[in-house]
């Protein structure tokens, strides 16, 4: 059964940063891209950062790229998310997410498992 962990949320204040972990298990995921999707309250489900670990490449939705790094430990099958310059706007529940493939989607129902979230929130 494949399970997703996150960690590493927390409060931080507007331009510090913070690294978040996704730690997968329950199978093999060469094959898979590990995405990060973020939740404010009253929106949607917005994508922030994939990885596909068999090609080493990597998308970013435009609010994020330049300050946020998506990498992954195949060793451990983990995934980080480093977000730096952070904004108030980042403020949201980040969920990992996993799917089996070779494209990064960007559409939250094109992944199959999700972690549980963990909190960010920036103050201003």
């Amino acid at each position: 059964q494949v399970q997703l962990v996150e960690s590493g949320g927390g409060l931080v204040q507007a331009g510090g940063s913070l690294r978040l972990s996704c730690a997968a298990s329950g199978r093999t995921f060469t094959n898979y891209a590990m995405g990060w999707f973020r939740q404010a309250p009253g929106k949607d489900r917005e994508f922030v950062a994939a990885i596909m670990w068999s090609r080493s490449s990597t998308r970013y939705a435009d609010s994020v790229l330049g300050r946020f790094t998506i990498s992954g430990d195949n060793a451990k099958n983990t995934v980080y998310l480093q977000m730096n310059s952070l904004k108030p706007e980042d403020t949201a529940v980040y969920y990992c997410a996993a799917k089996f493939g070779y494209n990064i989607p960007t559409r939250a129902d094109e992944y199959k498992y999700w972690g549980q979230g963990t909190q960010v929130t920036v103050s201003s």
